[in-house]
């Protein structure tokens, strides 16, 4: 069973090693879970992924998961956050709390529209005022919305 006081980030069918190597480090320095949701981009083993993920790699707690819908039935009273671009509330409108799951999209899609459309008070975005760019790269949104929960719950201030 994975502890109810840390934070999962779940990556969805992530493409890009360096970006889930990132993730995994992030993950490490927060204690927080990483769940990574098949098919994956790329392989576990990948020199580029172990890279960014440099030596912290044995202090990430990682589950692989052969689909999204696998782990909302390990976890049926989960609280899960969906992250889009496709959202209007902000994830500073959000209430996180210890133990909710933080799902991001692969980084050329995002998240599927039919979990978004029947999440629509838990699908949340990241806003960027300047409308210069479509989305922010998969491990700075995680490291921004992650460290937003960790001071909403106090473990950082």
């Amino acid at each position: 069973m994975l502890s109810g006081n840390r934070f999962n980030i779940v990556l969805v069918e992530p493409e890009i090693p360096p970006n889930t190597g990132n993730i995994a480090r992030l993950c490490a320095a927060t204690g927080s879970i990483l769940h990574l949701v098949e098919p994956l981009g790329f392989s576990i083993d990948d020199r580029q992924l172990k890279r960014a993920g440099l030596d912290y790699w044995s202090s990430v707690e990682v589950r692989v998961w052969p689909g999204l819908d696998r782990i909302w039935a390990a976890f049926p009273a989960g609280r899960f956050f969906y992250l889009t671009t496709k959202a209007a509330r902000s994830y500073l409108a959000a209430d996180f709390q210890p133990g909710d799951f933080i799902v991001f999209g692969k980084e050329t899609k995002g998240l599927p529209m039919e979990i978004i459309t029947a999440n629509p008070d838990t699908a949340i975005t990241i806003p960027m005022p300047a409308n210069a760019v479509r989305s922010l790269n998969l491990s700075t949104s995680a490291g921004i919305v992650l460290y937003e929960a960790l001071r909403q719950t106090g473990v950082i201030c």
